[in-house]
């Protein structure tokens, strides 16, 4: 594929070799030409009179006989057929094809694209009714075209195989991106003025306008430190990911030695996707707004509503586009509008399944976080001055016994959700090249297993 990277993993060199199916070039042979040596040295015509010195020899001409195409070397008789060509003398004739049923398989039809029925990308007759044929599994995927559940089992898998470089890289950037948080909140944002003019029933309209502009500035802060911790965590599991897939492990100087020429174009692609998703919704909520301040404040909300709905859609559906940008970005080494670019090539006509199963890897690491947060929370509301029902209320006092518990909490449910969610990416985007490019030929040549297929990678 001529705009296609040959990626396979960071590090790994090319293969080597010989296509398979070819063979070296053969001399031909011609019989009437074959000269037999006299014991003078001279050369002496062999014809075909002469019985005694004509030499034994294959015919040259292959397609008069296809059982020549096969080596002289074979199995004794009566113990193996050619596939074409007439009976050989003594040999038994094959035996003839079993009646249909559940032992026989159906003949192999067009190509019905990905999935257990057709076949994939470089890979004609896969599937059918006996199941898909047996796969090399180096690392933690098999290496072919994945189901939902083969992705989040790979995910974790990665978690658990390399727990030492996966959990390390998480515990540093989830403690490091708290500590900010914490520090923020601590010292510069006031989150607690801000809760009780909200929650004051009696409180004017520029007390509580003051009030939302400060909530809208401490969560902005900790949506950016948080933001910036996600990116810095992907950049490192992404080339982690990609090593476990060939069963190779990786330290965490190692990926962020692969990780780090890559880390600003990074964070210039969250930018920019973060830039058009506020640029669809200002777009969308724009027409509300020019009607309210023209004088129609109902109409003007009502159609603010409405077309923040349906930017909404459109910035979902754009995220969807290019959710598989990160992982190109990373492992491809590409600029940010071409990694763009790919992820829109490799979703389309997948949208539907990439969505889906973006969505449940989050519900599942969302509450598995919950599961670990939530008892720190209520702890940490526990030992402020308040208690639990403060805080339930809004009104207890968020001092820094809140802050670091919480932090703790907060700290062991990223150690989850960063690991699921960069895998999770990392390994659709794995799965979605196995299916259009055949990437699980390069990935088992970069693996070293040997005679894993002799398809070609198709072009595009």
């Amino acid at each position: 594929m001529k705009d296609t990277p040959g990626w396979a993993s960071p590090g790994s060199a090319p293969s080597d070799g010989h296509e398979p199916g070819t063979s070296g070039p053969t001399e031909p042979t011609d019989a009437k030409s074959a000269e037999t040596a006299a014991p003078d040295g001279s050369a002496k015509p062999t014809t075909a009179s002469d019985p005694a010195q004509q030499p034994t020899q294959q015919p040259s001409d292959t397609s008069q006989d296809p059982g020549a195409k096969w080596s002289q070397e074979q199995p004794p008789a009566a113990q193996w057929s050619a596939p074409t060509g007439p009976t050989a003398t003594g040999q038994a004739p094959p035996p003839p094809p079993a009646p249909g049923g559940w032992g026989s398989q159906p003949p192999a039809g067009p190509a019905q694209g990905p999935g257990w029925g057709g076949s994939y990308a470089g890979h004609p007759g896969y599937g059918g009714w006996g199941g898909p044929p047996p796969a090399a599994k180096p690392g933690v995927i098999p290496l072919r075209p994945l189901g939902v559940g083969e992705i989040l089992d790979g995910a974790v898998s990665t978690m658990r195989t390399y727990w030492r470089t996966v959990l390390g890289i998480s515990l540093t950037v989830a403690v490091v991106t708290q500590v900010l948080v914490i520090l923020l909140q601590g010292f510069v944002l006031d989150d607690n003025a801000g809760s009780e003019a909200l929650s004051d029933p009696s409180a004017s309209a520029d007390e509580v306008t003051r009030a939302l502009g400060e909530t809208m500035v401490s969560t902005t802060v900790v949506f950016l430190i948080s933001l910036i911790g996600t990116v810095v965590a992907t950049a490192l599991l992404t080339t982690v990911t990609s090593r476990a897939v060939l069963g190779r492990p990786v330290t965490t100087g190692e990926a962020w030695r692969d990780a780090r020429p890559q880390v600003p174009r990074l964070f210039g692609l969250i930018f920019l996707l973060l830039l058009i998703v506020f640029g669809v919704l200002a777009v969308g909520a724009l027409p509300g707004i020019l009607v309210a301040v023209a004088g129609s404040k109902g109409g003007g909300i009502a159609l603010a509503v409405l077309g923040i709905l349906g930017a909404s859609a459109v910035a979902l559906w754009l995220m969807i586009r290019f959710s598989l940008a990160s992982p190109t970005l990373m492992l491809e080494k590409q600029t940010i509008v071409k990694s763009m670019s790919r992820s829109t090539k490799l979703v389309r006509g997948s949208w539907w399944r990439v969505l889906g199963i973006q969505l449940l890897a989050g519900i599942i690491a969302n509450i598995v976080a919950a599961i670990v947060v939530l008892p720190f929370t209520f702890l940490a509301a526990a030992l402020s001055g308040d208690g639990v029902g403060g805080f339930v209320n809004g009104t207890g006092d968020l001092g820094w016994t809140f802050l670091i518990v919480s932090g703790i909490g907060s700290v062991i449910g990223s150690m989850i959700t960063f690991p699921i969610s960069a895998g999770v990416t990392v390994l659709l985007y794995i799965d979605q090249r196995i299916r259009r490019e055949a990437l699980d030929l390069e990935l088992a040549r970069a693996a070293g297993v040997q005679g894993y297929s002799t398809g070609a990678t198709p072009g595009s």
